[in-house]
């Protein structure tokens, strides 16, 4: 973040506006609406700043300008000069204002017409008696936290109240029968509710591949259970209080057992959490999400499975890969790279017919393998085939060519990201699929 966001409390205390004019007057309603008690003039002196909470600069000349954000800043005084991002201290926002419900969006100075253009967008979206809702809980604020001293629990019962019965007749005007349905609820809210374990795919890293429930997850969590492979982009959707556990898994180095993990997600879920166990790709595929799954059920723990979008379909999607195409590939296999005991146990013979498309995941260090073991069973040497790196993100690299030459140029290539090997003669259509889409595009 360029700019921390705060929210200041003005009211009763003095705020400097300089300038006269359009411009500062628009500054001025916002900082008189907040209660603060203005402070304006046309020209600076350093005297005007003597007792001043915060200083806004705007329709007053340069020179003046300037020595109202050296001095305000030399003092310790918040200042803003409007479309002046390098003399200020802080950003005024775009404001959306429900009564107590306030929003403010900023682009750090950078772009203020965009702020405006998101702020209408928010505007657009939220309910114009939300205000309502949030009174409701000032309320009942101090029951709340007696009746439900547990987090959790606390959290859990507000979210329900603010999305249900009570909020809707808060909304509505008819702020008796809220009241009344809020306590109802409160008075049965469970103390100590059960928890629940989300075994949640993240996609191949990028935010926007995220299916929409994983997002609201991501936003509601208590813990999040999360792997190597998930992207920064990914956890950066998180709520920012939720409780981060790491127990990511490489090659050869398990941050935490397997077991340890299945019993740390039943000991949260038994402490009443939400919890989201959080997968790169798909937690099915590749992913042990089924043993933790199995784990959850014989402790009886509830938990839900939410599908992502594994590494094969995002890696193929952007390298514009079909990974079935008609005449060319009708099945589909996804294979693991991993050794058991030091060796492939693959089915080659299978593998190696044609006619197919294999998406082989985490095969980096057993590439020499993987082409023994196919081309022994059949497979040409010079199959098309495309190495993938990072994929689904703005970062994703490719090398593509013949499977043997591309074995062989792999380990000078790997940069150390997560890579998927795609075999089939339906890599080559990819430069076919490529130019359709730059023609689309132009």
């Amino acid at each position: 973040m360029r700019h921390f966001p705060a929210f200041l409390k003005l009211d009763g205390r003095t705020v400097l506006v300089l300038g006269l004019g359009e411009v500062s007057d628009r500054k001025a309603e916002p900082l008189a609406a907040a209660g603060a008690v203005l402070r304006r003039a046309a020209r600076f002196t350093p005297e005007l700043l003597d007792g001043c909470a915060l200083a806004v600069g705007a329709d007053a000349p340069e020179a003046e300008l300037f020595a109202l954000s050296e001095a305000a800043q030399a003092r310790g005084i918040p200042v803003n000069i409007v479309d002046r991002p390098e003399l200020c201290s802080f950003i005024m926002p775009a404001i959306i204002e429900r009564d107590d419900v306030t929003v403010a969006v900023s682009t750090g100075g950078a772009a203020p017409v965009l702020a405006r253009m998101i702020r209408s967008r928010i505007e657009a979206a939220l309910p114009p008696m939300i205000g309502r809702v949030a009174a409701l809980g000032e309320k009942f604020q101090a029951a709340v936290r007696a009746r439900l001293p547990n987090l959790p629990a606390r959290r859990a019962f507000l979210e329900r109240a603010f999305s249900g019965r009570p909020a809707e007749l808060a909304q509505a005007g008819r702020q008796a029968e809220a009241e009344a349905a809020f306590a109802e609820q409160l008075e049965s809210a469970d103390v100590t509710p059960p928890g629940m374990v989300y075994l949640v795919g993240g996609g191949p890293g990028a935010a926007d591949l995220l299916t929409l429930r994983a997002q609201r997850l991501l936003g509601e969590a208590d813990v999040i259970v999360h792997d190597k492979l998930v992207g920064e982009a990914v956890m950066a959707m998180a709520r920012r209080d939720a409780e981060r556990i790491f127990v990511g898994k490489s090659r050869a180095n398990h941050c935490l057992p397997q077991e340890e993990i299945n019993r740390l997600l039943v000991r949260l879920a038994r402490q009443g959490k939400r919890v989201v166990r959080l997968k790169g790709g798909d937690p099915f595929v590749f992913g042990r999400g089924g043993e933790e799954a199995q784990e959850l059920a014989r402790e009886g723990v509830a938990f839900e499975v939410v599908p992502g979008v594994t590494a094969a379909l995002a890696c193929a999607a952007q390298a514009g890969i079909p990974l079935t195409h008609r005449g060319v590939a009708r099945v589909l296999t996804f294979v693991t790279g991993h050794t058991k005991e030091g060796r492939l146990d693959l089915d080659f013979a299978a593998l190696a017919r044609p006619g197919q498309t294999l998406a082989i995941y985490m095969g980096i260090t057993t590439m020499p393998q993987l082409l023994e073991g196919l081309t022994s069973h059949g497979l040409p040497a010079a199959t098309p085939a495309a190495l993938i790196e990072r994929g689904g993100t703005p970062d994703q690299r490719e090398l593509r060519g013949p499977l043997a030459q591309l074995v062989a140029q792999a380990p000078g290539w790997v940069a150390g990201g997560p890579a998927l090997l795609v075999i089939g003669e339906a890599v080559a259509e990819a430069a076919l699929v490529s130019a359709a889409r730059d023609v689309a595009m132009c």
